[in-house]
């Protein structure tokens, strides 16, 4: 199978070549000769993709071309920098380097040599060169019935989960077959859930048959048929020659003579696994089940809408699962190791498959030194390959079916540090100046990019940590067992490397290495790493991340180390720094992501020449109120991305004509900048937060009216940011009008009156509305009918409102409500009730409106419908009316 970190490399490669063609005139011949080369590798590799081959001749192969390909990188990256450097001095004329010409033509040699190799390897190894066969199951039912779980069944913290489960099994709809999934992370403890309950005396009392079936990634259909079978009749031989159809018709018709069924299938991949068994259920209404096993949250929706999430074991019930694994179910902890026996139950994270794994390693060994040893390398111990339960496999076989671009995608993760909440938009934002994500005609990058967060999240590869309010992913984490894997894997890949310090406290030498092209170093080492005074050309990747908020502070000299170090740098995020800028940051022409914390006053004009820009993130500290962006940012044709912890006053364009910014995303701006010249510019803005004082734009013509030249705004931002105010302000009555694209907005502190929040009911595509800290101003709000049709959440934060009236007539379809610090208000309405689609109801230091919530709590489950209801502080701790 072709690698699939070699494959993107190579994409990169004819991405670079394609873009630039602009900047390499008078020696396009060559260029085009390398470009001519690198397709042909590309084809080949896609080609490779079809075959399997594990030979040490095709590892080394796929090496050597990714050391091409990194060459081939650097020579052109180089060629580049130079060639903008040429015309910024007004060079003229025909711009040659002998030098890289004569790289460039040596690399196409090696390309046609690659190729060559790639035929005899082949020639000689054509077995190895097949396509890949579909895998047969063997023909004896026993054989594939059995599959890989925890030592024994009895694991600790699974009393509580089987019985949710048992409940629902026993309990559900009784006129219909019901699907009961479970669903959760590799080693999380599905199959020995599921071992527990098929074993549990009340299932025999319950179901008339319980079968247990193992399904695995290499299932067949007509297999589980046959073992279905078995539990009715021991002629299995008489029905061996019949079909998967003929063989459904014989299950359901002795299903038909019985009583209610359970068939456990157990590490399901595909739906077509569900599909097929569901045929074998007559439509007899006896209250048939299905429970099935499965990592994959899509399958488990699939199969119900409503899965069983497996949980995380806590800290106390991983410590005791520990103790029992090492000292049998009868032993005890010495006191000694007490301590360090639950900081490694902490390092495993809830996963019982880590700590089997890890008590393992401590079983037969008492001794202090031996569990000191073991609690410093927690990771180690869970991918020891000489340890035949070392966790690789079960990470390996999801990795091992994700698509060749998401793999890259889920490796990449490992760059943040072990126990780190990613920011989804910070990721994405990543993948793609990093060149993972491969365009399409029908989706943006971004939208790509967050598919593959979400598949990653639904295959349990990645933790959800944080929802937005719209339902996607706002922070996510690897856990420190996948954090391992990604790890591991991406170096042997080249596709990242940590620097860390070794056994005696040195740093590792970077300069005679061409293979790590990205860099993560914790902040804690940093100054230690730039001492060594490293350069590397090769590296297009660095990173610094911290968990702590404190910045770091190196000296000017130590920074322009960074800059000097890392000439051809793509991807530098150093937020956890307090950076400089310098005369060497200047030159690095290659930047397509810059992350940077600082006491930056302005944007410098010298930003303008990083004309590969796709992604600016600049938190300052300074005191002033606002940054003064003195780029020419309009000249940046790839910019995608603007963000700022403080109101940034943008540029005029220096023409209204030619090509519109391709800018999504600002946030924030100051509400002086939001001109017409400006907006018209950055039409295709799709996020905008404006923070600022907000009289004179909502009043203006050429303020807040200046909104209508975004056509595909989708969320927007209205921050007032003014202490006192001595005149109050409306919102206009063409907002609408204005902004009729947007689905999210927010308003802060904008204290309009509520009797004109009715026209933010007209905004056709509004879904998710957030009020925070007195947006509307006002005791009472009772909104008209017939608006807010297409709002899904609704959020009211610090506002002043004692009464509040509202139906499924003003929110029809209204499915999450969130009241914060509203200590005024009375009471939730009562006729929201009545709303279909709500089902979550969010109360924080609103403690008079408790009562009311719990009403409709009341109302929703007499109805039997799912609602999810919170309150804070805890209702024991608040002080409802009576």
């Amino acid at each position: 199978m072709a690698d699939a970190v070699v494959s993107f490399l190579v994409e990169n490669l004819l991405q670079i070549l394609s873009e630039n063609v602009e900047l390499i005139k008078g020696v396009d011949d060559e260029f085009k000769n390398l470009l001519e080369e690198v397709k042909r590798l590309k084809a080949f590799l896609d080609d490779a993709a079809k075959f399997h081959s594990d030979s040490k001749q095709w590892e080394q192969l796929v090496k050597e071309i990714q050391k091409t390909v990194h060459k081939a990188e650097d020579a052109i990256d180089k060629f580049l920098v130079q060639s903008k450097l040429h015309r910024e001095k007004n060079k003229v004329g025909r711009f040659l380097d002998v030098g890289h010409l004569n790289t460039v033509r040596d690399l196409a040699k090696e390309i046609r040599c690659i190729h060559e190799q790639v035929k005899e390897l082949r020639q000689n190894n054509q077995t190895a060169f097949q396509p890949r066969p579909v895998l047969e199951l063997p023909q004896k039912v026993h054989e594939v019935m059995q599959g890989p779980s925890l030592e024994d069944a009895e694991v600790v913290g699974f009393d509580e989960e089987a019985n949710k489960v048992i409940k629902r099994l026993v309990e559900g709809p009784a006129e219909c077959l019901d699907i009961v999934p479970v669903v959760g992370m590799p080693g999380l403890g599905k199959t020995t859930l599921a071992r527990k309950i098929y074993n549990d005396s009340r299932l025999s009392f319950e179901f008339f048959s319980v079968t247990w079936i193992f399904v695995g990634r290499t299932y067949n259909i007509k297999d589980i048929f046959l073992h279905i079978l078995k539990v009715f009749t021991k002629r299995i031989e008489e029905h061996q020659g019949e079909d998967v159809d003929k063989l459904a018709k014989v299950i359901s018709g002795y299903m038909n003579k019985g009583g209610r069924c359970l068939i456990v299938l157990d590490d399901v991949w595909v739906a077509e696994v569900i599909d097929h068994v569901r045929k074998v259920f007559p439509e007899n209404q006896k209250g048939h089940r299905i429970m099935m096993t499965t990592r994959d949250r899509y399958l488990a929706t699939y199969a119900n809408p409503d899965p069983h999430d497996l949980k995380f074991l806590t800290e106390t019930e991983s410590f005791e699962l520990l103790v029992k694994r090492v000292f049998g179910k009868l032993g005890n902890c010495p006191a000694e190791l007490k301590e360090l026996g639950e900081k490694i139950a902490v390092s495993c994270d809830g996963v019982p498959l880590a700590l089997v794994v890890i008590a393992g390693a401590l079983r037969g060994r008492p001794k202090t030194s031996d569990w000191e040893r073991v609690e410093r390398n927690v990771a180690e111990h869970l991918y020891n390959k000489n340890n035949q339960e070392n966790c690789l496999k079960f990470v390996e076989m999801s990795y091992d079916r994700l698509p060749q671009e998401v793999q890259t995608c889920f490796l990449y993760c490992g760059i943040f540090p072990r126990g780190f909440d990613i920011p989804s938009w910070k990721l994405i934002r990543m993948w793609i100046a990093e060149g993972l994500i491969k365009p399409q005609q029908t989706y943006t990058l971004e939208e790509i990019a967050e598919l593959h967060l979400n598949d990653l999240v639904n295959r349990n590869l990645v933790i959800l940590l944080q929802k937005k309010s719209d339902g996607q992913i706002k922070t996510c984490r690897l856990h420190d067992m996948l954090h391992e894997f990604c790890r591991k894997e991406a170096t042997n890949k080249w596709l990242f490397q940590e620097i860390f310090t070794t056994a005696d406290h040195a740093i590792p030498s970077i300069q005679d290495s061409d293979t790590c092209r990205r860099l993560c170093i914790q902040s804690p080492i940093l100054y230690d790493f730039l001492s060594t005074k490293p350069f590397a050309e090769h590296v297009r990747s660095f990173y610094c991340f911290s968990k702590q908020q404190k910045e770091i502070e190196l000296s000017p000299n130590d920074i322009k180390l960074i800059h000097k170090a890392f000439p051809l740098i793509r991807v530098l995020d150093v937020e956890s720094l307090k950076y400089l800028f310098s005369k060497d940051f200047n030159n690095l022409f290659h930047l397509r992501y810059i992350a940077i914390s600082g006491d930056f006053k302005a944007l410098p004009t010298t930003f303008g020449k990083f004309w590969n820009l796709q992604t600016l993130i600049l938190n300052t500290c300074t005191s002033e109120p606002t940054l003064d962006v003195k780029a020419e940012i309009w000249n940046m044709l790839q910019l995608r991305h603007l963000h700022t912890n403080i109101p940034a006053k943008l540029p005029s364009p220096s023409t209204t004509t030619g090509r519109a910014s391709c800018l999504q995303t600002l946030s924030m701006v100051a509400p002086e900048s939001c001109k017409k010249d400006v907006l018209a510019k950055a039409c295709n803005l799709k996020k905008l937060s404006i923070r600022g004082p907000m009289s004179a734009f909502l009043e203006s013509k050429g303020g807040i009216s200046n909104l209508e030249e975004l056509k595909c705004l989708e969320h927007l931002k209205l921050l007032n940011d003014v202490l006192y105010m001595n005149k109050s302000l409306h919102l206009p009555a063409a907002f609408f009008r204005l902004v009729r694209t947007v689905k999210k907005l927010t308003l802060a502190n904008t204290r309009f009156a509520w009797s004109e929040a009715d026209r933010l009911g007209h905004l056709e595509a509004l879904e998710v509305l957030k009020l925070k800290e007195n947006a509307f101003m006002g005791e009472s709000w009772k909104p008209e009918e017939g608006g807010f049709s297409h709002l899904q959440v609704l959020w009211i934060e610090r506002a002043e409102l004692e009464t509040w009236e509202a139906s499924n007539l003003h929110f029809p379809i209204l499915r999450h409500l969130v009241l914060v610090s509203c200590d005024k208000l009375n009471g939730v309405p009562l006729g929201l009730a009545d709303i279909p689609n709500l089902h979550e109801m969010k109360l924080e230091n609103t403690s008079k409106a408790v009562k009311s919530a719990k009403d409709i709590l009341e109302h929703k489950t007499s109805l039997n419908m799912k609602f999810k209801y919170s309150v804070f502080p805890p209702e024991t701790e608040s002080k409802a009316p009576q």
